[in-house]
């Protein structure tokens, strides 16, 4: 089925692989060679789609000194381009707004679909809150959710925003009438922060009297200490049990992906799932080659939760 026509199907889960452009500045035939490099990795699995990230600096963010130097990347438009020739299923780019203004933004929506072919399209706000900037996401959002643009338009959600102050189930159901089809989740340690938020969504939703939009949730193997830093440095909520669990193991990265797969059944048994579309997205936040391949590991163990868990499959 195609992508559009499931991501509003409870019944239907959806599969992504989330990676990240090469570094600004790679030789064309060597991004090329990456893409296809990953296509070939990535060829056996029942993927609905290839999510390529665009990085932000977000030194505004926090004061916690970042793990890894912050490198610019190819133009994620362009590689999603790239991805999609080279494995034949859609892409979603996502895309930081910046300081642009709605006719930079204009212009940008029109050439990222006329020149690179982008169909699928998650918008992503800025770091620093607090900020005056000339368009606010929720703008953004509705003008590329129009239809002379011919965009599925998505978004991000974070589990650990959704508190008594600030409700993350609230701030989805705007996004949803302001044009997003589907959010793509932080990646996820701890399960019982997204089983609150998605509990509550629902009940939002049924509140408002809309339907709810997919909600794709990201996980990450992990096996070394620098993974897991960054991770939290993302913002990522990984318990001191969790890192002492992984850590602790004879295989960190096989220990870290039984926690994502638990996690995973955990968020899954629960009354919602019969009436939310869900689906899973894999990333490695890693360029070391255990970890990478670790990620595919993950792929199928989380694949099984879904056939076991999901109404239909």
């Amino acid at each position: 089925m195609e992508l559009r026509a499931k991501l509003p199907d409870p019944a239907q889960p959806v599969l992504l692989y989330g990676t990240t452009p090469p570094r600004l500045g790679t030789p064309e035939a060597q991004v090329s060679a990456a893409a296809e490099k990953l296509a070939a990795r990535l060829a056996p699995l029942p993927l609905d789609a290839l999510v390529v990230y665009d990085i932000q600096d977000e030194v505004g963010r926090t004061a916690v000194p970042r793990p890894f130097p912050f490198i610019q990347t190819v133009d994620p438009c362009s590689y999603s381009a790239l991805l999609k020739a080279a494995i034949g299923r859609p892409a979603i780019a996502y895309k930081a707004l910046g300081t642009l203004g709605e006719a930079a933004w204009r212009k940008w929506l029109g050439d990222a679909r006329a020149v690179h072919g982008v169909e699928y399209l998650s918008v992503v706000g800025r770091p620093t809150s607090g900020v005056r900037y000339p368009l606010s996401l929720s703008s953004a959002i509705r003008i590329a959710a129009e239809p002379a643009y011919g965009l599925a338009v998505g978004g991000v959600v974070i589990a650990e925003r959704h508190t008594g102050e600030r409700s993350e189930a609230a701030r989805l159901l705007a996004k949803g009438l302001e044009g997003c089809s589907y959010f793509i989740s932080q990646t996820v340690y701890h399960a019982p922060p997204t089983q609150r938020l998605l509990s509550d969504y629902l009940r939002d939703c049924r509140g408002a009297g809309v339907e709810p939009r997919r909600i794709v949730l990201t996980f990450s193997p992990c096996g070394r200490e620098k993974t897991l830093a960054f991770l939290r440095w993302l913002g990522v909520n990984v318990a001191p049990e969790t890192e002492r669990s992984i850590f602790g193991a004879a295989s960190p990265l096989a220990r870290s992906i039984e926690i994502c797969r638990d996690n995973l059944r955990s968020i899954l048994d629960q009354p919602y799932v019969k009436d939310l579309p869900l689906g899973v997205n894999v990333e490695s936040v890693s360029i070391n080659r255990d970890e990478i391949d670790a990620s595919i590991d993950l792929f199928h163990a989380l694949r099984e939760v879904l056939a076991e868990r999901l109404p239909g499959n």
